[in-house]
């Protein structure tokens, strides 16, 4: 009896001491899906109550998740904001790779990398970190060969054209079967990051596919910088008809995960490059061109069924993502932005981090459109209640020349605002930093009426120095509070504090020692040849 209960005791003990000291298993790391729209401002969703859209995914990610309802982009435009993504710097921090349509250079190492060195498979499909250009050949020697943001995965187009797409313009790729690829055949047994980049909302559209997605007229709620006519009605339908088709790759990225079982541990980022593509807009520092939708979905870590109202921009998640994966920043060049983590783990509502309070964005050059490729510098500090821009160049046109040389016959100059002798406008004539589109079209024609005028103003007249908004009483940024006397105190507070940001950040513009080198790269895209400017634009 006395061997048998020993025994015992010794068995016990055994399994006690092994059960001690055997490691706890090791928790599998998370995947990442990151999804990006070209062109979409923060109020179209039907989740922020947009009732001519439908974006059921975006809801999804933003109802079980995290919604950032105070995301700021890196810039009105694509390639500077894609840039400060995925270095986790602001586009004046990165030369010429910081700028639209010039070349990223070896040294902006983006934070995918070093996923990959740090045992992530990463991959994309559609737009990447661009446009920008890489290495064409040896030469290019100090250029990167792949874009930054991962390996393409967009071979697979759809099947037919006509086959369960939207709208005529819409990318050829079908992104979901990209992504299934990816997941089937590049993926394996690691965690992955993915980047879906689609190409849509970006112009151009199909005229009215609105019609045959049964959309009303009457549901739209059209900008206060944009008169309220049947035209710009549709045009902005057409822009929702191309969010709509973003939001059914994601939905169908996200019900495959489902299926898989590996939607529990993948973490979905949804976001916007820069705002909707209309005249004072895109390629604009105001609300709509700056102020994107953001969501992050991961129960099993960060609480959802959240809105958190602090201000975080694209230059803070990089460092968020490398602090989720445990990854190093070791081989990036300084990163600026500071990691949301403690936002995305909170249980909180609201505004949560007290150090948060605000976030910048800027931009330079956007298309070519102005005399020597100039562009429009800007630079804005935006809060929760307030947004302050600095128009660093305020006797320049900030959407383009109004008159530009004709490509056909060099040395002649179109027209005036780019309208022919019967008045029409001439595709690409003048103020080209607005995409040509229904809605430039229908302010150029029509300034001359009287209750059109003060839009066409709006998008295209030359602007003081310094503009200060208060958003909850003018998100349309239609009243410049700068100057005012009983706003003296908040401007004096946010020029200081944009100020002291930019010195941080050693921009050019503020602290030298060339503050006019963003105009010396060069631009690899499309040029056209503009006019010398009067006197009063000369630098």
């Amino acid at each position: 009896m006395r061997n048998i209960l020993f025994t015992a005791i010794i068995w016990f003990m055994t399994i006690l001491i092994q059960g001690c000291t055997q490691k706890p298993p090791e928790q599998k790391r998370p995947n990442i899906l990151f999804a990006i729209s070209d062109d979409q401002s923060f109020e179209h969703t039907s989740f922020k109550g947009c009732k001519f859209i439908q974006t059921p995914a975006f809801d999804r990610i933003a109802k079980e998740g995290v919604y950032f309802s105070n995301c700021i982009a890196g810039s009105p435009g694509c390639a500077p904001s894609r840039s400060s993504i995925v270095t986790g710097r602001y586009h004046w921090q990165n030369e010429q790779s910081g700028q639209h349509a010039s070349s990223w250079m070896k040294k902006y190492v983006p934070f995918i990398d070093l996923l990959n060195n740090n045992g992530y498979i990463t991959g994309r499909t559609g737009k990447g970190v661009g446009p920008f250009y890489y290495a064409r050949n040896d030469q290019d020697s100090l250029w990167r060969k792949t874009n930054a943001g991962g390996i393409e995965h967009s071979r697979i187009n759809l099947k037919d054209e006509t086959e369960d797409q939207y709208a005529k313009g819409i990318s050829k790729r079908d992104y979901f079967e990209n992504f299934k690829y990816f997941m089937e055949n590049v993926r394996g047994d690691k965690p992955f990051f993915f980047w879906y980049g689609a190409y849509e909302p970006h112009r151009a559209y199909e005229k009215d596919s609105w019609k045959r997605m049964s959309k009303k007229l009457k549901d739209v709620n059209v900008p206060g910088f944009l008169p309220d006519d049947v035209l710009i009605r549709g045009d902005i339908l057409d822009y929702a008809v191309e969010i709509e088709w973003f939001d059914l790759h994601l939905q169908r990225m996200l019900e495959y995960l489902e299926e898989t079982g590996e939607l529990d541990n993948t973490i979905v980022i949804v976001t916007s490059d820069n705002g909707m593509p209309f005249p004072r807009a895109k390629a604009n520092c105001f609300e709509y061109g700056v102020h994107v939708p953001f969501a992050v979905r991961f129960p099993k870590s960060f609480p959802g069924g959240r809105i958190v109202d602090d201000p975080v921009g694209f230059a803070d998640i990089a460092p968020t993502i490398l602090e989720i994966t445990k990854t190093s920043s070791k081989g990036m060049l300084p990163v600026s932005g500071k990691s949301f983590l403690n936002l995305l783990k909170s249980k909180k509502h609201g505004h949560i981090d007290p150090s948060r309070e605000f976030s910048l964005a800027g931009r330079e050059r956007h298309s070519s459109s102005r005399y020597r490729n100039w562009g429009y510098p800007q630079r804005v500090i935006r809060n929760e209640n307030y947004i302050y821009i600095w128009n660093i160049k305020p006797d320049r046109w900030p959407a383009g020349a109004p008159q530009k040389y004709d490509p056909k016959n060099p040395g002649v100059l179109l027209p005036m605002y780019g309208l022919d002798k019967n008045g029409k406008f001439i595709p690409d004539a003048a103020f080209t930093d607005i995409d040509d589109c229904p809605s430039k079209t229908f302010l150029i024609e029509n300034h001359g009426k009287r209750e059109i005028h003060p839009y066409f103003d709006m998008a295209v007249e030359k602007r003081p120095e310094f503009e200060l908004y208060e958003l909850i009483k003018d998100p349309y940024c239609l009243n410049n509070l700068a100057g005012k006397e009983n706003y003296r105190e908040i401007e004096s507070k946010m020029k200081n504090e944009l100020m002291e940001g930019l010195k941080s950040t050693k921009d050019p513009r503020v602290v030298g020692p060339d503050k006019e080198i963003f105009d010396s790269y060069k631009r690899y895209s499309r040029m056209r040849t503009f006019p010398e400017p009067d006197g009063l634009e000369q630098k």
